[in-house]
């Protein structure tokens, strides 16, 4: 029992000097960018046709032997000489992806790379969006949304790929596709609004504690955590609930004019495969295999906007894992010895 004592208390001077270097770091980091400017971000493009490319080069010389591998190479470039000198009517497809959470954070990156593309992008093109989300708050798929209206705007066809979800909120920015492709087994739908919150008023008054709101306005407040909620702050918040589930259904109805919005405007989801007689989809396919159909006849360029961490935002994640890491391994250790 001794030695466990001494080792635990190795570990925590450990982890003690860990922490206090890591604060160090991180308030020289701190004190060296006062004063400069935020790194903007950078532009990331890679070309997908030689991502699909190579897939398949290394797949041909796995699995044919030499002679049919060098005629197949030679057949490839008599072929790619031909696309060379038809290169001005090849069509060119931006691709952007979407992992939307809550906040949809995503925006602040869909927002750059969509700016870039309309400097060049023409209705010969297209853009493709691979879309995730089970949506989140209002105005941030809202504005999410907006971004994704100037391509249609701007004239460029946009197709939405769902290959997991795309619900509420991330149904709203899926609409505005030209074309939505889902995947047989994705969600998509929830075509609704929702709030929840709890109310402690009744507890507060059980151990004798008061809580007082303060507003100027009617409806400054309608619904609280803590105070006396009242059912006319109650119809004020299910009015302003209906009033934003009218918007919804009229933003869906009119970048997708062939569905009985009625019908679809439930709040509930539907997979892909039932999505599609619904009209909320029009294409069953996962986007993988859309993509290497459009590789075919387009050049393909996959967008990403990277924003640049800070020297102090780096030293934090890398501290905040290491230290987690450490942490981990002394408390798995001293399991072990307990367990001995």
């Amino acid at each position: 029992m001794d030695f466990l004592a001494d080792y635990a208390g190795f570990l925590a001077r450990t982890v003690t000097l860990v922490v206090a270097i890591v604060v160090v770091l991180v308030v020289i980091a701190s004190l060296r960018s006062k004063g400069r400017r935020k790194t903007a971000g950078q532009l990331q493009v890679v070309k997908l046709n030689d991502f699909y490319k190579a897939l398949r080069e290394r797949l041909e010389s796995a699995l044919l032997d030499k002679d049919q591998l060098k005629a197949l190479r030679k057949q490839q470039g008599k072929t790619e000489k031909k696309l060379k000198k038809s290169a001005d009517s090849k069509g060119r497809v931006f691709v952007l992806d979407f992992n939307g959470d809550i906040k949809a954070s995503a925006t602040e990156s869909l927002r750059q790379e969509i700016t870039a593309l309309l400097t060049l992008a023409t209705p010969k093109d297209e853009v493709v969006l691979r879309l995730e989300s089970g949506g989140g708050m209002v105005h941030s798929y809202g504005l999410a949304s907006s971004q994704l209206a100037r391509i249609r705007q701007a004239g460029v066809p946009l197709t939405v790929c769902i290959d997991k979800v795309a619900a509420s909120g991330g149904y709203m920015m899926a609409c505005i596709g030209e074309k939505i492709i889902s995947a047989p087994f994705a969600i998509l739908g929830s075509i609704g609004v929702v709030a929840q919150l709890p109310n402690l008023n009744k507890l507060l008054k059980k151990h004798d504690i008061d809580f007082e709101v303060l507003t100027a306005g009617e409806y400054k407040r309608t619904l609280t955590v803590f105070g006396e909620n009242t059912e006319k702050g109650r119809e004020k918040f299910q009015q302003d609930l209906d009033i934003t589930h009218r918007l919804f259904k009229s933003f869906v109805a009119h970048y997708r004019p062939q569905l009985v919005i009625d019908d679809v405007a439930t709040g509930e989801v539907w997979l892909g495969v039932a999505a599609i007689d619904k009209q909320l989809v029009d294409e069953l396919k996962t986007s993988d295999e859309y993509l290497a159909e459009r590789a075919k006849t387009a050049d393909l360029y996959h967008l990403h906007f990277a924003e640049r961490k800070s020297l102090q935002e780096r030293i934090g994640l890398a501290a905040s894992s290491s230290v987690e890491q450490l942490a981990s391994r002394a408390f798995d250790t001293l399991s072990q010895q307990r367990f001995w």
